[in-house]
């Protein structure tokens, strides 16, 4: 797991999440707390979007392609991909 990665989110997120020994169990860590942002303070998670500059309309695509799909799983997924990595180091 890419331990920068790992420290940038944490810092962008203000949480703290361990570096784990894969990427998708980051990413079910990452998923759990972007689940509890979803039921419990939305607007909070919708600052930390912004904050790391997820592309708004390619988040929007992603959940209607997969509706039904765990939302929070698709959230963590887009933050740990390419574009979103590219954002963290501005």
């Amino acid at each position: 797991m890419n331990t920068d990665l790992v420290a940038n989110i944490n810092q962008s997120l203000e949480i703290s999440l361990p570096v784990t020994a894969s990427p998708e169990e980051f990413k079910q860590h990452l998923a759990a707390h972007i689940n509890h942002l979803i039921n419990h303070d939305f607007e909070k998670l919708v600052y930390y979007l912004y904050r790391i500059d997820v592309d708004e309309n390619r988040m929007k695509k992603l959940l209607e392609e997969e509706e039904g799909e765990n939302a929070a799983g698709l959230i963590a997924g887009l933050i740990m991909s390419e574009p979103a990595m590219l954002a963290f180091g501005r």
